[in-house]
C-alpha cells in the first residue's frame, strides 16, 4: 500500500463534496451528489460577481437559475436545499473540509486558429482548491480540457499551490462531463461515465465518487490523458456527423432534392455491421462543446511528443466539418437573401424577424449560438433585426422579446433559426395576417414549418436542405 492508499484509507468514504462551477454541468452534477443518501453535505462554489453572483441566492432558496426544459432539477434541487444537503457559497476556504472536489468550468478558445484555449477561469478554479488542499483529498476535472492537461497544467498548479504532492498526497483524475441541455440530470444518470486518474488509487477514488448518481450507466476506468481524448474525441465526431449531414443538404439544394427524403432512404438500412448514425442538418451548431473541442483535439496532438503521420499538406478532416458547420448560418443568410431578391427587395431596409436564439431547442442556452453570425450578417447588409425567443431573457449587446407577434409585425422575412416547440404550432394565416406582406418571405433553419402550407398562402419559402421547393412559383 503505497502513501496516498494509505490517506485515502485513513479519510474513510467520501462524505463532503464540493462543486466548483454553477452552471449547466455544475448544478445538476451538485444536486446528484446531495441526493445521494452514502453522501453527507455538498458544497456548490460560485464567485459573488456581478454577472454571476444571483446564483447564490437563488439556489439557497431552493430555485434553479437554469431556464428552459430540465426535466426534474428544479423539485431535485428544492428538495436537496430543504433537506439540508446542498449549499451554494462564495467562500472557497470551506474546500479544506471536504473529501472530494469537482471542477466544471468552461474552457473556450478565443481565438480557434491559434490552438490556444481561454483557460483562465479552470486555472483561478484549480488555484482556489490548491490553496486549501488538504492531505487524502480528491481532485476531479470534469471540464473538457485539452489531452494532457490533468497530469500536466492541473497537477502543477495544485502542487504549487498546496505545496503536495498528486499522486502521493492528494489523488487527481479527470471525469468529463457529458450531459446535453434539456436532459442533464438523465443524462448524468443514465450515460457511462469516463473516469481518468493519472494512478489507479485515484481512479478508484473517482469511481467511488460518482458510481452512487449512476442508475443505468456504468464506470469506464482508464488513465487520465485517455479520458481526456475520449471526451474531445467523442463531440469531434459528432461534430463530424453533423457537418456530413449539412454539407449533404448544400448538395440536396444544388440538385434540387429534398435531404430529409435522402437521409429517411440512407437511414432505412439496418442489420449487422451497418452502423450509419445520421443526423439532421440545420442553421448551425451552438453551445460550449462541439464548438471548441475539435481544437482541444488538434491542440492535443500538437503540443504531444509523439510524431503523427498524416497525408503531407492534407486538412484535418475534424477541422474542415468545423468550418461547414461554420458556414450554415452564412447560409440561412444567404437564402434569406435569395428570397427577398425573388420579390424586388434586398436585405438593406428589409426587416427580420428571428425566431429562437438558444441554440438547442426549448432551452436558454444560447453559447456560441449560430443565431448571432447570422444577426450580425443582417445588420452588416442593413437590416431591421427583430429577435423572439421563449426562453433567453437576456444576451449581451441583443435585444430579445417573448413576444411572437410584436417581432412578427410588419417583417418581409421570417425566420426559424431554433426548433423551440412553440414555433411548430405556427400557422401560414397567422403569420401573413400579422406580417401584412402578400408575399411573405419564409426561412426554414430547422425543418419546423410544412413548406406547402406556407407556398399555397403566397410567401416566398426557402429551407435547408430543400431543394425540391427552393425554387417553387410564388403564388
Amino acid at each position: 500500500m503505497n502513501k496516498l492508499e494509505k490517506l485515502l484509507k485513513e479519510r474513510g468514504p467520501i462524505k463532503k463534496i464540493g462543486v466548483l462551477g454553477m452552471g449547466y454541468v455544475g448544478i445538476p452534477a451538485a444536486v446528484l451528489f446531495a441526493d445521494a443518501p452514502c453522501f453527507d453535505n455538498v458544497f456548490g462554489f460560485q464567485r459573488n460577481s456581478k454577472s454571476s453572483g444571483y446564483k447564490i441566492d437563488m439556489i439557497n432558496r431552493g430555485e434553479c437559475p437554469l431556464k428552459g426544459e430540465e426535466p426534474g432539477l428544479d423539485d431535485l434541487l428544492a428538495r436537496v436545499v430543504k433537506a439540508g444537503k446542498f449549499e451554494c457559497t462564495p467562500d472557497f476556504s470551506k474546500i479544506s473540509e471536504l473529501d472530494a472536489v469537482t471542477l466544471a468550468i468552461q474552457t473556450p478558445f478565443a481565438n480557434p486558429k491559434d490552438l490556444e484555449p481561454d483557460f483562465s477561469a479552470l486555472i483561478d478554479g484549480i488555484r482556489n482548491v490548491g490553496k486549501y488542499l488538504r492531505p487524502g483529498m480528491l481532485v476531479v476535472l470534469e471540464s473538457t480540457i485539452t489531452p494532457g492537461t490533468t497530469e500536466g497544467m492541473a497537477k502543477q498548479i495544485l502542487e504549487e499551490e498546496s505545496g503536495l504532492k498528486a499522486g502521493e498526497d492528494f489523488a487527481l483524475a479527470h471525469a468529463p462531463e457529458r450531459v446535453m441541455v434539456g436532459r442533464l440530470l438523465k443524462n448524468i444518470r443514465e450515460h457511462d461515465r469516463i473516469v481518468g486518474g493519472i494512478d489507479e488509487a485515484s481512479t478508484r477514488r473517482a469511481v467511488e465518487l460518482y458510481s452512487p448518481v449512476l442508475t443505468v450507466g456504468k464506470v469506464i476506468p482508464m488513465s487520465a490523458t485517455a479520458a481526456e481524448v475520449t471526451k474531445t474525441a467523442e463531440n469531434t465526431f459528432r461534430d463530424l456527423q453533423i457537418a456530413a449531414i449539412n454539407q449533404l443538404a448544400l448538395y440536396c439544394e444544388a440538385m434540387g432534392i429534398n435531404v430529409y427524403d435522402v437521409r429517411t432512404g440512407v437511414d432505412s438500412l439496418k442489420g449487422e455491421g451497418i452502423t450509419r448514425a445520421v443526423l439532421w442538418p440545420g442553421a448551425g451548431v451552438g453551445g460550449h462543446c462541439l464548438t471548441k473541442d475539435t481544437y482541444h483535439l488538434e491542440r492535443g496532438v500538437k503540443i504531444g511528443n509523439g510524431h503523427l503521420d498524416y497525408p503531407e499538406g492534407a486538412d484535418s478532416i475534424y477541422v474542415l466539418a468545423r468550418k461547414v458547420n461554420d458556414f450554415m448560418p452564412v447560409h440561412l443568410y444567404n437564402l434569406t437573401a435569395a428570397a427577398l431578391e425573388r420579390i424586388g427587395k434586398s436585405m438593406k431596409g428589409s426587416k427580420i424577424a428571428m425566431l429562437g436564439w438558444a441554440f438547442i431547442r426549448d432551452s436558454d442556452d444560447a453559447r456560441n449560438t449560430p443565431s448571432e453570425p447570422y444577426r450580425n450578417l443582417c445588420l452588416k447588409a442593413d437590416a431591421e433585426v427583430m429577435v423572439h425567443d421563449p426562453y433567453v431573457v437576456n444576451y449581451p449587446g441583443v435585444e430579445i422579446s417573448d413576444d411572437l407577434e410584436k417581432v412578427v409585425r410588419d417583417a418581409d422575412a421570417v425566420v426559424f433559426l431554433a426548433g423551440h416547440s412553440a414555433y411548430f404550432d405556427v400557422k401560414a394565416d397567422w403569420v401573413k395576417k400579422v406580417t401584412g406582406k402578400a408575399n411573405p418571405v419564409l426561412i426554414d433553419g430547422r425543418n419546423v414549418i410544412e413548406p406547402d402550407e406556407f407556398i399555397s398562402k403566397g410567401f416566398v419559402y426557402k429551407g435547408i436542405g430543400r431543394g425540391d421547393k427552393n425554387e417553387h412559383l410564388i403564388l
